[in-house]
């Protein structure tokens, strides 16, 4: 069975912790505390090894900023010898509703510059993304482009952000179980979390 990169992206530093744009970290955070699995300071980021029920995974922060999430995603990738199909990409999404979880297998960035970086450094668009619904900001402009602002400020208290966490962690273990196919059409159809 091959083993599974778990790439949850976000910034690093504790101003940026509760950010919508952190909920890959969070969630990467979560599901190492689920399973056991102890986080250790490398090159340009932060592992964490092991099983994930009976399933070999590395989990990853990049250590770098969100938009050079792709170096270390590609470092450990080559390092551990995983396959392209075989990452996963855990991020925040402003075109899904808050609350909303969907996987995606390959795709394009959708101006996501965590996702722009990995395409770049992997030369590769076929790894597998975990979308979480982080919504857009009911206050910008109609047509407004740049959601910088709204993506880098916290989560509201009653976000339900535990929900949503909860439910990244069982879309990323139905992944490792089943596929990334199989694991969608599973998992796909289900409400929002919060």
């Amino acid at each position: 069975m091959p083993t599974w990169l778990v790439a949850g992206l976000g910034n690093p530093g504790s101003k940026y912790e509760r950010n919508r744009h952190n909920i890959g970290f969070r969630v990467v955070d979560a599901l190492a505390r689920a399973h056991n699995l102890s986080w250790k300071s490398g090159k340009g980021g932060d592992t964490a090894s092991g099983l994930v029920g009976k399933h070999r995974a590395v989990l990853l922060k990049p250590m770098e900023f969100m938009n050079l999430s792709g170096f270390a995603v590609q470092r450990t990738a080559a390092f551990h010898s995983i396959e392209v199909p075989n990452i996963l990409a855990v991020h925040d999404e402003i075109d899904l509703e808050h609350g909303v979880v969907r996987l995606k297998s390959g795709g394009g960035h959708g101006g996501h510059n965590g996702l722009r970086s990995i395409v770049e450094q992997l030369g590769d668009n076929g790894f597998a993304r975990l979308r979480m619904g982080v919504g857009r900001d009911p206050n910008a402009r109609p047509g407004a482009k740049d959601a910088a602002g709204w993506v880098l400020s916290d989560f509201p208290s009653a976000a339900g952000v535990d929900k949503l966490i909860a439910a990244g962690i069982e879309d990323i273990e139905a992944v490792l179980e089943l596929g990334i196919v199989p694991a969608m059409n599973k998992h796909n159809a289900r409400p929002a979390a919060v």
